[in-house]
Formats: C-alpha cells, sequence, structure tokens
C-alpha cells in the first residue's frame, strides 16, 4: 500500500460509545433525548449513607429544638411593665414618644409594657433614664436618684 492509497481513508483515533449513559440535569437535553427516543432513566440519589439512621437523627435535633421552647429566656417581670407605664403617663407621653427618646423601635417599649420582652440591661437602662424611675434591682417604681442619698 501506497502512500497515494491511504490519503482518501480517515482514521478515527476516539470515538465515544453512542450507547453509554450520560448524565443531564437541565430539562433541554432530557426533551432532546424524548425526541430521539433514547431510553431515559432518571433516579433520585441521596448524599445520606443510611436514611433510616439520618431520620432518627432529623427527630431527635426536631425535638431538641422543641425542648429549648419548653424552657424559654425569662421575660420582663410585669412590675417592670407597669412601673414604665407609669413613669410614661406621669410624664405625658405616649409609647412611641418614649421610643424615639431611647431610640428604640416603639414595639420595644411595648413588649416591655407588657412585660413580654428579654430583659436588655442596656435598653432597661435607657428607659429609666428617660423616665427617671428605677427598672432593676429592688424598689422598682421608685423615682431614680442619682448619687448616695445622704
Amino acid at each position: 500500500m501506497s502512500y497515494s492509497e491511504n490519503w482518501d481513508s480517515t482514521t478515527v483515533l476516539r470515538k465515544r460509545p453512542e450507547d453509554r449513559a450520560r448524565v443531564s440535569r437541565n430539562q433541554t437535553d432530557l426533551n432532546a433525548a424524548r425526541r430521539t427516543g433514547a431510553n431515559i432513566n432518571t433516579e433520585k440519589k441521596s448524599t445520606l449513607t443510611n436514611s433510616s439512621h439520618a431520620n432518627t437523627d432529623h427527630r431527635r435535633i426536631a425535638k431538641l429544638d422543641r425542648d429549648n421552647d419548653v424552657a424559654p429566656p425569662p421575660k420582663v417581670d410585669v412590675s417592670v411593665g407597669k412601673a414604665i407605664q407609669q413613669g410614661r403617663q406621669a410624664k405625658g407621653i405616649t409609647q412611641k414618644d418614649l421610643a424615639q427618646l431611647v431610640n428604640e423601635k416603639p414595639q420595644v417599649v411595648n413588649e416591655y409594657e407588657a412585660g413580654k420582652a428579654v430583659p436588655n440591661q442596656q435598653i432597661l437602662g435607657k428607659l429609666e433614664r428617660a423616665l427617671g424611675v428605677k427598672l432593676r434591682g429592688k424598689n422598682i417604681g421608685e423615682p431614680l436618684t442619682f448619687g448616695k442619698k445622704k
């Protein structure tokens, strides 16, 4: 065979077999395969090694989350809420006005008055100074005094 006889022949170095499975994650490729009549197999793969074990883990974690709801963080005492309300009414201001004075949202003041808020010492301090009423420690509701008593 001479060199000129092989000139018209074609040699394929690598050919991809047509029957090889192909993974596709988009709808366009899937629709194209359906049009050509190719066999389509869909599988949902899980990253979990043992699904029954994973389910019990999820249940246990969910139970732990619910347990935290059984013992929620402590709320502000009702006496603090009444002291805030009385101090605010004595000054003749609304919850919204008090919220602006202490640079908080009106909802925060509302929650403190209703006894639904989780106590924050910074907010309580601001409310004490704005109202001039003790909200922490002993003697809640008494006028706030600065310095030592004589």
